[in-house]
């Protein structure tokens, strides 16, 4: 074992979770930090990255008209803490701004009119022209919903969620199988992010209309959180499922260089706010930039 990876198992410990890892110089690839790089786990939202990927193309090619408007009543909404999800009325917006919020603010409801609009053929194709063997979306956040009432015996989803938080209640093991959810590892989603950032992911104009949404994501306590600079900037998507937190983003230093930054991390804890599980996402990253960067003589 490096040095590195066992300051960061170190580090992942202190925070009271288990961590996945994988950093890597955009550039060069082969230039890496990893933690379990292939560790298979049900990533939440980050299903929404290849999603924007398969909308992105599909557009590309001429199969979607990206202003296409789409109203959604009440009935379609998925339950999730932002945007639509929350509205009681209908809502009329374009897809391509459906897949801005869905980045952004994480929308569950807008995610899903996008998925039934893109087709979960397409994004598995994402999958397999990337080279992600491991990640699947098996129905995106409503299927996760309607798998987690089944598998907590619960009446809803709000007592599902509820269920997961308390740590006096025992969950089935199913909850955590990636079989069963959207699931993923932190190597197939860097090869996305690189994909993404090196323009291959689709033509110029979409891969830097998904960089932009990107790096307009409402969170920084995760990644962002160990790069608090004016001239760092850091472009990402977070993803939780109970005890479960991450982010898969792109960490950009005001020399030019840039770096993927996977991390993936399971709490001992099902507490559902544990801040120190967070910021641990960010603390290791930037530790792994920092060991690339003398590595690399910078």
């Amino acid at each position: 074992m490096s040095g590195i990876e066992r300051e960061l198992r170190g580090m992942f410990a202190d925070a009271g979770v288990r961590g996945w890892l994988h950093v890597a110089d955009v550039r060069d690839p082969s230039a890496r930090v990893v933690v379990d790089p292939e560790g298979n786990v049900p990533v939440g939202s980050l299903y929404k990255v290849p999603l924007m990927v398969a909308f992105c193309r599909l557009a590309d090619a001429g199969v979607l008209d990206p202003v296409r408007r789409l109203t959604l009543d009440p009935a379609d909404r998925v339950p999730g803490p932002t945007g639509l999800s929350l509205l009681r009325d209908a809502a009329t917006l374009s897809l391509r701004d459906l897949v801005v919020l869905m980045i952004t603010v994480s929308d569950n409801t807008a995610a899903d009119a996008v998925l039934r609009a893109v087709g979960p053929e397409a994004v598995e194709e994402v999958c397999r022209v990337f080279g992600m063997p491991r990640t699947h979306i098996r129905g995106g956040a409503a299927r996760a919903w309607e798998r987690l009432v089944e598998e907590t015996g619960a009446a809803s989803p709000a007592a599902a969620l509820a269920r997961v938080a308390d740590n006096d209640d025992a969950v089935s093991e199913a909850v955590y199988d990636p079989v069963s959810k959207a699931s993923s590892t932190p190597a197939d989603m860097a090869r996305l992010l690189r994909a993404i950032w090196t323009d291959r992911a689709a033509s110029p104009g979409w891969c830097r209309f998904m960089r932009e949404a990107m790096g307009s994501q409402a969170w920084s306590h995760r990644l962002a959180s160990g790069f608090p600079y004016d001239d760092v900037t850091v472009s990402g998507k977070t993803g939780t499922f109970g005890a479960m937190r991450h982010e898969a983003g792109v960490v950009e230093l005001a020399d030019g260089s840039a770096y993927t930054a996977v991390v993936f991390t399971q709490a001992a804890r099902a507490d559902r706010r544990l801040p120190r599980a967070d910021a641990v996402i960010g603390a290791a990253a930037r530790a792994a930039v920092e060991e690339l960067r003398t590595a690399e003589g910078r």
